[in-house]
């Protein structure tokens, strides 16, 4: 009732604000008319055809940070040239600078900015303020691409196959752009009128500019497109593309040596103007980066980042709601093998075998976005072998599965949006079958000063008995303006279940939470930038009823005006806290002391060749001796504009830390311990040109846990002493090494070899010294992988001129 009361208010104070602000802003929005052109240019970065000279000129561009609206600097003027044909569109853009010589342009890899100057294209072909496209080129000649929405920002795990050329001259630099039809979305019209806006950046001044002005007091950066009109009779190619790849491994571990080769495609098709479907077939991802494993002592599994490039890729429809975590198509089978008395696993349990996936995602004309994602997973096998009989038996741990997401998002009113989001598992036999959906609206009103938003999710977990859970959540927000607001609220049941196809975290509480934050929008005398927040929650469990944590938070981030940027701030829970999810039982509660949280931080200039990033986190708990430090210092250095090193080190020490040890029918188990953590990593990347890249990352991660008493868990979260129960110190370490080398051979195409080496090991001991944990981890086995993959990007409109030409 509590939560429905909440709710209500929330929903009738937005009403009130909405009906406050009811007539539109609105917002100055340059015009450019372009011309079709017969005869394309050619893309290399100089603009002497005689096109260029009569083509439309966007110009008098508008600082967008850190003097937001100041008119630009004369002798910092950039235009740019738009033109069009049957088969894309082009630009042709001047960016004059006085001092040529000090344009920024580090070599870095596609798809990083680095320490560079760069020009970016903004398209959005349906010119509904939602979604855009975002092309930028930078000096060096790099190039990056992204998805940009007003839920998720910018994405730059989309890509797309485009033709650049950058040049330095004596009056700055130039860029020349075409990018293809078939990379842009856009309605099927005779006539189109296209968002547009385009993005300068100028780094040794640390400088933004944009052609159409963004005001930065309020509303998102899609909501200030300039409009493109001109466009007219095109007819746009068929979207269809094939990416197929071979890939071959050879892996040695503990002096065994395997080799592998695959092969297989992924293909892209445009359905019409406003889907696209995604499939792999027989995907490869053996080349994708490490995971950066922990020794996990807590209640909740580690969440890994996605790096494989399909799940990756143009998947923002897919994250609303956040009922897609997509590390679980492909993980570890969902039941555990039953070993009987003398039984044991011939070999270690692997990861499911991923056969195929398929996505179509789009969004119409009017507004309206859907997404359908499908996997499915091999069946998974392991061989057992008593020991006594020597008989060996063969046991399903995952049968064939069927993986499902379909998303419906429906755009209005600029901002405003409603969304049903369903995820399913179904997996073959007696196996757990999942559903979770979601129903989430968010509304912004007309002058884009107020937001409500709200959703409601609900899972059905089949595994032997049925278990239904929800997710309710609410708030409004102000938006606009100096100061800005919001409150609102989460409430999630005990049984609320998404871990087959999502990451559920905790679970059975109500969480009521409001944040005041004030912005610096214009720089004063000293600073640039002033950023504060402060914020308030407060939790309870709902089943049953209790305290969970009332915490208080401030903090505050400056930047001065020689581009540093630091900051601070405190937490606080004056009441503790009770921790639901440590006891691993349903019910129970460990009670934690009081604690103060100061922190500071600081960035130095990342212009300059040497930069170093400091972290101090620390604290201060209301029982004696306990305490925890968490230091964090990244070093980089830019030796040219090809080569960089990086380091980084974490030292984390927690002292008289409180954690489940184990139970048994009477008693739950709880440790004190001191947990010292040490995390190094070490990168270097060099560039020797816009197409073909070195890199070289290591991270040794180095834990040691040592308990000094142990104590059973009491019904008031308090713990008992006791003499009679013992656990093992532990000594955790992971060691990673990637070797990578990277070639664009071609638009769209890639070579990459690539040398893994890992290793880890756990001790059931601790306090051990330098040399000798090293000596330790290296005499694990280890495993070495040298791979080398190639994929070609195949257009089909190429390849259909090239036959005819060749024919």
């Amino acid at each position: 009732m509590k939560i429905l009361i909440t709710t209500l208010l929330l929903f009738f104070s937005f009403l009130k604000l909405y009906s406050q602000t009811a007539e539109s802003d609105s917002i100055s929005r340059k015009k450019i008319k372009i011309t079709r052109i017969s005869n394309a240019p050619k893309i290399d970065g100089i603009l002497d055809e005689e096109i260029w000279k009569s083509a439309p000129i966007s110009k008098n561009f508008v600082e967008l940070q850190p003097e937001n609206g100041k008119a630009e600097d004369p002798t910092f003027k950039t235009e740019v040239k738009i033109l069009y044909d049957d088969t894309g569109i082009y630009f042709g853009a001047k960016m004059y600078d006085p001092e040529p010589d000090k344009i920024a342009k580090e070599l870095v890899e596609r798809d990083d900015v680095g320490n560079d100057d760069f020009l970016g294209v903004i398209i959005n072909g349906y010119n509904d303020k939602q979604q855009s496209l975002e092309f930028i080129v930078m000096p060096s000649g790099v190039q990056f691409d992204a998805k940009m929405t007003n839920d998720y920002g910018e994405d730059s795990n989309w890509s797309a196959v485009w033709y650049s050329v950058a040049k330095i001259d004596a009056d700055g630099w130039t860029v020349e752009m075409k990018i293809p039809y078939s990379e842009l979305r856009f309605p099927k019209k005779d006539i189109q009128e296209w968002g547009i806006n385009f993005v300068r950046n100028i780094q040794r001044q640390k400088r933004k500019l944009t052609w159409n002005f963004i005001d930065n007091k309020k509303g998102s950066f899609m909501l200030y497109d300039g409009v493109m009109t001109g466009i007219e009779n095109i007819n746009p190619p068929v979207r269809l593309s094939f990416l197929p790849y071979i890939s071959t491994y050879v892996n040695n571990y503990d002096n065994k040596t395997s080799t592998l080769t695959n092969g297989g495609m992924d293909v892209k098709y445009g359905i019409n103007d406003a889907f696209t479907l995604d499939t792999t077939l027989i995907p490869d991802f053996g080349q994708t980066a490490f995971d950066d494993n922990i020794l996990n002592l807590g209640p909740f599994e580690q969440q890994f980042s996605e790096k494989r490039s399909f799940f990756t890729e143009g998947t923002e429809l897919f994250s609303k709601g956040d009922l897609f975590y997509s590390r679980r198509v492909g993980d570890y089978p969902s039941r555990e093998p039953n070993l009987e008395a003398d039984e044991i696993l011939l070999d270690n349990i692997q990861k499911v075998k991923l056969l195929n996936a398929t996505k179509i995602s789009g969004r119409t004309n009017k507004g309206l976005g859907i997404g359908f994602f499908n996997a499915i997973t091999k069946k998974t096998d392991v061989e057992i072998k008593n020991e006594v009989t020597g008989d060996i038996r063969t046991e399903t741990v995952e049968p064939l599965a069927n993986y499902n997401v379909l998303v419906f998002d429906q755009r209005f009113n600029g901002n405003s949006s409603v969304s049903l989001i369903n995820t399913n598992v179904t997996r073959d036999g007696d196996f757990r079958d999942a559903n979770a959906t979601a129903l989430l609206v968010d509304l912004t009103d007309k002058k884009n000063k107020y937001n409500l938003y709200g959703g409601f999710r609900g899972s059905y977990v089949k595994d032997g008995k049925s278990d239904f859970g929800t997710n309710i959540n609410a708030g409004v927000k102000k938006i606009f303006g100096k100061s800005t607001y919001r409150i609102g609220f989460e409430a999630i049941s005990k049984d609320y279940n998404i871990d087959d196809l999502g990451y559920t975290g905790q679970t059975n509480k109500v969480n009521y939470n409001g944040n005041y934050s004030y912005q610096l929008l214009q720089p004063s005398k000293n600073f640039n930038s002033i950023n504060w927040n402060f914020n308030l929650n407060y939790a309870r469990r709902l089943d049953t009823d209790l305290f969970k944590s009332f915490q208080i938070n401030t903090n505050i981030s400056f930047e001065d005006k020689k581009f540093r940027n630091y900051g601070g701030g405190l937490m606080v829970t004056p009441n503790g806290e009770n921790d639901l999810y440590e006891p691993r039982v349903f019910g129970k509660h460990l009670f934690i002391p009081s604690f103060v949280n100061p922190w500071i931080w600081f960035n130095s200039d990342n212009r300059k060749k040497f930069t170093y990033e400091l972290t101090i986190d620390y604290y201060a708990y209301n029982q004696k001796g306990r305490n925890r430090v968490n230091n964090e210092l990244e070093l980089n250095y830019r030796l040219s504009d090809h080569f960089s090193v990086g380091y980084e080190v974490n030292y984390n020490v927690s002292n008289q830390e409180q954690g489940f040890t184990g139970k048994d029918v009477d008693n739950i188990y709880i440790g004190t311990r001191n947990r010292n953590t040490v995390i190094n990593g070490l990168t270097s990347k060099y560039t020797v040109n816009n197409k073909m890249s070195l890199s070289f990352s290591l991270r040794h991660y180095y834990t040691e846990v040592n308990y000094k008493s142990f104590g059973t868990l009491q019904d008031n979260g308090e713990v008992f002493s006791i003499n009679n129960y013992s656990k093992n110190n532990q000594t955790y370490n992971a060691w990673n090494v990637d070797l990578r080398y990277s070639w664009w051979f071609a638009p769209g195409s890639q070579l990459t070899l690539l040398y893994q080496n890992v290793t880890q090991n756990f001790l059931d001991y601790s306090k051990i010294n330098f040399k000798s944990n090293f000596n330790n981890l290296f005499n694990e086995p280890m495993n070495n992988t040298l791979s080398l993959k190639l994929t070609y990007y195949i257009d089909y409109n190429q390849a259909k001129t090239w036959f005819k030409k060749k024919n």
